[in-house]
């Protein structure tokens, strides 16, 4: 009896110490402002390892803060109202002007950029396009998709007009038939196909995989970066779990995200832009991480930033990109 009574209170007693304990874990949380964009190749992850606990199970408390787009986002955390963030091809962009240290990949927009034209305005190939109007948002993934698009078919992008508009509002005018033709990201392309039957699309990113591959990604603020290491680790683990259920679990995944944050997207739609999008295993990235893969992709895109925007002094991609916290935090 005596030796059952001791069990029991040593029993209680750890209870005792596990109910004190964990507020005090609670406590020790991580308040980290994540900004981000809501399109499924940017925020997919993210949601789904809030879905599955994993923010938390990692002592993190992220506040989250949703943009229009990746130059609003950078913007914000160069100005300092955010720790880090998760875009689109912007990611290439203003760490290569020093701001902002990229560490962690969602995808490759294997198929998200698309360009649609009005072939009720005599757009019929790429050839029509010269001397057009294209509308887009500059800057972003759709924009790095066209000057690729237009390369490649021929057509130097100074001979066609850039109309710079947000998405929404480029769309907008190709509906309303103001231009002929709009560069694109998904889920843009439901609205025009459902707004404009006789519209049709020209071409997509997919076309030019892998040589002008787009990624999506996180980047944080230069003084996180290097203050916040293992913060940052800890980001990485609670991606990776949501990754784990995008990519090992995908139906039951779509289906989460359908419901809780794109409750306004048909899922045969969300699955349509999941297709549009190119990610890999968890562990599978650690490889392209390893063998540089992720690094030439993104010195891809920032040459076209260096090009079109005229950076001095860029950044390389090799030094802007720190791929040792996600080799160091997933191991194989």
């Amino acid at each position: 009896m005596r030796t059952d009574r001791r069990r029991f209170l040593a029993g209680t007693a750890s209870l005792g110490l596990a109910a004190l304990a964990a507020p005090a874990l609670a406590q020790t949380r991580t308040r980290i402002r994540v900004g981000y964009l809501h399109t499924l190749a940017v925020d997919g992850q993210l949601w789904l390892a809030q879905h599955l606990g994993a923010w938390a199970r990692h002592g993190l408390e992220p506040e989250f803060r949703q943009f229009t787009t990746g130059l609003e986002l950078f913007q914000a955390m160069v100005g300092g109202s955010l720790d880090m963030l998760s875009t689109g091809a912007v990611i290439s962009n203003f760490p290569a002007r020093g701001q902002g240290k990229m560490f962690l990949v969602n995808c490759v927009e294997f198929a998200t950029a698309q360009l649609w034209v009005r072939e009720d305005q005599g757009i019929k190939g790429f050839a029509d396009l010269k001397g057009k109007r294209i509308a887009t948002t500059t800057g972003t993934t759709a924009h790095v998709f066209l000057d690729t698009a237009l390369r490649a078919n021929g057509i130097d992008p100074k001979e066609v007009e850039i109309l710079n508009q947000r998405m929404s509002d480029a769309v907008t005018s190709f509906i309303a038939g103001a231009v002929p033709a709009v560069a694109l990201w998904v889920p843009f392309n439901v609205t025009v196909r459902g707004k404009v039957p006789g519209a049709r699309k020209l071409v997509d990113a997919s076309a030019y995989y892998p040589k002008a591959a787009i990624v999506s990604g996180w980047a944080a603020a230069n003084d996180y970066h290097a203050k916040n290491r293992d913060v940052l680790a800890r980001v990485v683990r609670a991606w990776a779990e949501g990754n784990d259920m995008m990519l090992g679990r995908t139906e039951e995944a779509l289906d989460v995200l359908q419901k809780s944050q794109y409750p306004q997207v048909p899922i045969a739609d969300l699955k349509e832009q999941f297709g549009a999008q190119k990610a890999f295993p968890t562990a599978e990235w650690r490889k392209l991480y390893a063998d540089g893969s992720v690094t030439r992709w993104l010195q891809q895109v920032t040459d076209f930033y260096v090009a079109v925007a005229s950076i001095q002094n860029p950044v390389p991609a090799a030094t802007y990109f720190d791929p040792s916290i996600y080799l160091d935090t997933v191991k194989g």
